[in-house]
């Protein structure tokens, strides 16, 4: 009898610890919670209510480095204090200093051969140089500059430390097609935007000491822009070693004669004489920068971008810059405030979301060049995506489908195949709106891709996703104003980055990025 009580007992016992062990297991293994409940924070009100005061007349366009920009980056700062979100400084300064400098017209002399020619009438720098004084012969025709896997004007040509001679264009084959594309369209090195780029990076890689480029189409417009103090900006200390000068047709045919149909390289017998003095004024300003540290997976990121920064005033007239991007900057505010909401009720993300509010990008994306470039206040090989905010409260006029629920979708799967079908099904189950991918085409002639701040990230392989409504007659105009916001779709754009962000932010594994470029 005491045996069988004695099991008894033992069977009682490890029941009852079964039973504890089962309840703290239920207890310990937490249900994911409905992101739904935060999402629904965001609201068309609260959006407006903010972007009424942020893309108002009192901040003054928020130029970079003026007044209304100053106000821009307190404003952005009280709502991070206001909803209990941290600096993503370790020190707590929510601003990261951005070191700028604006690029007044240089002091230019130039001869050939002993004779003068005239700054902005016959040359004009396009690019901000460190001072210098050259004197060679060593020049150098390069053809189109073009450096591609598929052609190179540089093959067996060496022009370190050289004066380099280039035009514009790119070569075609017998068929008329284009070389390097192999078909009738054109590549990058033919659209301007990206040509003035790509050529300049090409020759500064092989070592040149100065770049002359024939443009001849758009001489005349670059000299207008360019040959005047007009608030270019730089990021401090980004005067480049090589010199880059637009050439007329005059300079262009002194140097090499029939400039104008030839595609070969060759040495140019010629004395060139050069000096140049950069009369750059250094300013500062400020990106504004909070986290939402992560519960499981702190050290991996998940940046959400807009920036803060407008045209200013222009002849007496406020740029107030309400779509682009107040739109932008107040959407990041009201997905901060719903993660926030999310951390407080113990539903925090897994991985770390970073909120970053860049300066300068009406200047040439310098504020999220300098936190990518320069100084990024989490490492980039730790950061996971990034979804940039540009210009979402309005209709594209031009767009052919006239369903107003749409949003354009730009490098969603340049860099990670797995981000955009996240992004597809995050729309799907939450949101569908009509995901348009028009201006994500490689040969789309606007280069949007390469054209916000989400670019500086792709180029350092951060898989991105740029959310874009197209622009309108009131783009970079004193018509860009509160009232004329679709604060309904501005809500369920700002809604879609939310659901996305949350997925890519607690989901187990890391989204893999499977088109890294070199």
């Amino acid at each position: 009898m005491k045996k069988l009580l004695s099991l008894f007992a033992i069977t009682v016992v490890l029941a009852a610890c079964g039973s504890s062990k089962s309840k703290d297991a239920t207890t310990t293994t937490k249900a994911p919670a409905d992101p739904t409940k935060y999402a629904e924070t965001i609201t068309s009100q609260d959006l407006k209510t903010a972007l009424y005061i942020y893309a108002g007349d009192e901040f003054e366009g928020r130029e970079t480095g003026k007044e209304g920009q100053k106000m821009a980056v307190e404003f952005i700062k009280k709502h991070y204090i206001e909803d209990g979100i941290p600096a993503a400084k370790s020190d707590g300064n929510y601003f990261q200093d951005v070191p700028l400098e604006i690029i007044a017209t240089p002091d230019v002399q130039l001869s050939i051969n002993g004779k003068s020619y005239k700054n902005i009438d016959d040359y004009v720098s396009v690019g901000s140089s460190k001072d210098a004084t050259i004197n060679t012969k060593d020049i150098v025709f390069a053809g189109y500059g073009i450096d591609d896997e598929n052609y190179s004007n540089y093959e067996g040509l060496d022009v370190k430390g050289k004066i380099v001679v280039i035009r514009s264009g790119e070569p075609k084959n017998a068929d008329g097609n284009f070389v390097i594309t192999g078909t009738d369209k054109s590549s990058k090195w033919s659209n301007m935007r990206q040509a003035f780029a790509s050529k300049q990076e090409a020759a500064k890689n092989k070592g040149a000491k100065a770049l002359l480029f024939y443009a001849p189409e758009v001489y005349a417009m670059a000299a207008n822009r360019f040959g005047r103090s007009s608030g270019r900006m730089n990021l401090a200390g980004g005067a480049e070693d090589m010199m880059y000068m637009l050439i007329n047709t005059d300079l262009a045919k002194a140097l090499v004669s029939d400039i104008d149909t030839n595609e070969k390289s060759m040495s140019i017998n010629s004395d060139v004489n050069i000096t140049y003095k950069n009369n750059s004024e250094k300013i500062s300003s400020e990106n504004v920068a909070a986290f939402i540290k992560g519960s499981e997976k702190p050290n991996e990121y998940i940046v959400i971008s807009a920036h803060l920064d407008h045209e200013g005033i222009k002849d007496g007239e406020v740029y107030n810059g309400a779509d682009d991007d107040g739109s932008g900057t107040v959407a990041v505010l009201e997905i901060a405030e719903a993660f926030a909401k999310a951390k407080k009720e113990g539903n925090g993300p897994k991985r770390s979301i970073v909120f970053l509010n860049v300066t300068g990008e009406e200047k040439g994306l310098l504020g999220s060049r300098h936190y990518t470039d320069n100084d990024p206040i989490f490492p980039l090989a730790n950061t996971v995506a990034n979804l940039n905010i540009d210009m979402i409260g309005r209709l594209d006029p031009k767009r052919e489908k006239k369903n107003r629920n749409y949003l354009y979708l730009i490098g969603s799967d340049k860099l990670s195949t797995e981000l955009h079908n996240i992004s597809e099904a995050m729309n799907t189950k939450y949101m569908n709106i009509d995901l348009d991918y028009t201006f994500n085409d490689e040969n789309d002639p606007n280069r949007y891709y390469y054209r916000s701040d989400h670019y500086n990230f792709a180029k350092n392989n951060v898989p991105v996703i740029f959310y874009f409504n197209g622009t309108h007659d009131d783009y970079h105009q004193p018509g860009d104003t509160p009232d004329k916001i679709e604060y309904d779709l501005l809500e369920n754009r700002t809604r879609l980055v939310f659901y996305t962000a949350w997925e890519l932010a607690n989901r187990d594994a890391r989204i893999t990025v499977d088109k890294a470029t070199e």
